[in-house]
């Protein structure tokens, strides 16, 4: 099907764009009261996830109430470690919670390599719905979590503030742990597969805890597996967005992925001299901008803009939308991106 709106795609691939694309993490969710109508019915985050109709209505949403340039499966990244035999819940203004934590080798013996048909099957259709509803207007991307983050939830067991469980593991067996992230990897190789099959335009690979691993153990306990992930999916263009991995631009400018994700902190014209020109870069506004005057949010996007310049950008924030930021100051962000001409 003809795309009607393709300019994200253009822009990862660095083909010319008739203006910056733009896309928000976590547009599909609590900022929306549309969302919050939807999900009021069911039990949870979970029970939303797994339903594929209404995922690919909340997937929708943002792409008709703010305009964005493409729609984000809506999922989660921790159907990855649930699909391969380690189950988690959703524990309402907590976060994940796992029944059973995986942190030596007999404990693999409980893993399998996720079938994305078996075990991630409620994604695929969610995808495929949102292609036929979607009718060509934008692209849909699709995701997962990077290896890194999704063993550091594995093996912690909760989210964490220092992951110092995740992280021992890596000092005290590093056996095990390439042994798991490789389970890992290839679980989520073919659920990206998958997903590219199913209908996805775009995957991106969110390494969430990046930041938290010093610069040898990243480049060998992430990027090795992230490097082969990209290897892996030549089918469509891949984003890495590694948040917090500062020290890692120069290494995450070598992947063989389309676009480089950058959160707030990295600064702009240091990211593309050591990422360098042939790499898309995506970002990377302060997500807390959105709590200003609707005329901050404007000058501040537009300073934006015009550092990272007219060619390979895609517009997005430095981390996903905070659940009580206002539709109103999203829009403003979003229409001043469209509106904005390079000189």
């Amino acid at each position: 099907m003809q795309l009607k709106n393709d300019l994200i795609l253009r822009a990862a691939r660095g083909e010319k764009t008739e203006r910056t694309p733009v896309w928000l993490m976590r547009q599909a969710g609590r900022i929306l009261p549309e969302y919050r109508a939807v999900r009021s019915k069911l039990s949870g985050f979970i029970e939303l996830v797994e339903n594929p109709e209404l995922a690919a209505e909340v997937t929708i949403q943002p792409v008709d109430i703010l305009g964005v340039d493409a729609a984000i499966i809506f999922s989660d990244i921790l159907v990855v470690p649930q699909a391969m035999g380690c189950p988690y819940q959703m524990i309402e203004q907590k976060g994940p919670w796992f029944e059973t934590t995986i942190r030596q080798q007999s404990d693999l013996t409980s893993l399998h390599i996720a079938d994305p048909e078996i075990d991630l099957g409620y994604v695929l259709e969610a995808i495929r719905i949102t292609k036929k509803e979607l009718n060509g207007r934008v692209p849909l991307i699709g995701f997962a979590g990077a290896p890194w983050t999704i063993f550091a939830y594995m093996t912690e067991g909760a989210g964490s503030k220092t992951f110092s469980i995740a992280r021992k593991i890596l000092y005290t067996d590093p056996k095990f742990a390439h042994q798991l992230l490789e389970m890992i990897t290839d679980s989520t190789i073919q659920y990206l597969k998958a997903q590219i099959q199913a209908g996805a335009d775009m995957i991106q690979l969110f390494d969430s805890w990046a930041g938290i691993l010093s610069p040898e153990q990243y480049e060998e306990f992430s990027l090795r597996y992230i490097r082969r992930i990209c290897d892996s999916i030549q089918e469509v263009p891949v984003t890495v967005f590694a948040k917090g991995a500062f020290f890692a631009r120069k290494q995450l400018g070598l992947l063989s992925c389309n676009t480089i994700g950058l959160d707030w902190n990295m600064d702009i014209e240091e990211s593309r001299s050591l990422i360098g020109s042939s790499k898309t870069l995506q970002g990377n506004m302060d997500p807390c901008l959105l709590y200003s005057d609707f005329n901050t949010i404007k000058n501040a996007t537009e300073e934006m803009l015009i550092k990272f310049g007219p060619a390979r950008h895609i517009a997005n924030l430095g981390h996903g939308l905070y659940p009580d930021t206002s539709p109103e100051a999203v829009k403003v962000f979003i229409e001043t991106v469209k509106n904005f001409k390079h000189s």
